[in-house]
């Protein structure tokens, strides 16, 4: 039992990078590289997801480490976002973050521009001034 429950033990360890970055990592790269483009909304969903449940964990840590069950259930969530037969990463993004970028991020929201993702003049001229405040100055002069 000893070299088993170390093999498995192993393994566990070994399941979570290999899940949460290496299989995506490879996934992305083989979607930028096909012409199709639901693969590549599947890779980007699931960074912007994975990202913000690492920011999240990050923040609620002291409150997860008094789960034991946490790493396991973060396993099993990542499985679902990652494994093509579910495609939870699109899901999620479609379902519920879309909406927020949307909302908060001055995207447009008319039908055709769900395929563009093109921001709006207003939110562009945000960026811009945000990146050179300098540029609205020398206008005025």
């Amino acid at each position: 039992m000893g070299k088993a429950w170390t093999f498995l033990t192993q393994l566990h360890t070994v399941a979570g990078p290999v899940l949460m970055l290496l299989y995506p990592l490879y996934a992305s790269v083989v979607a930028i590289e096909s012409t199709s483009k639901l693969d590549d909304q599947q890779w980007l969903a699931y960074w912007i997801i994975y990202s913000f449940l690492t920011l999240m964990e990050m923040v609620l840590q002291p409150a997860l480490e008094l789960l034991p069950i946490w790493y396991n259930v973060k396993l099993v969530f990542v499985a679902w976002l990652v494994l093509p037969q579910f495609k939870g990463a699109a899901f999620l993004y479609e379902r519920y973050v879309r909406d927020q970028v949307r909302k908060y991020a001055g995207f447009n929201n008319h039908p055709q521009s769900s395929k563009t993702s093109s921001p709006t003049g207003k939110a562009k001229n945000k960026f811009v001034q945000f990146m050179n405040p300098k540029h609205e100055e020398q206008e005025a002069y």
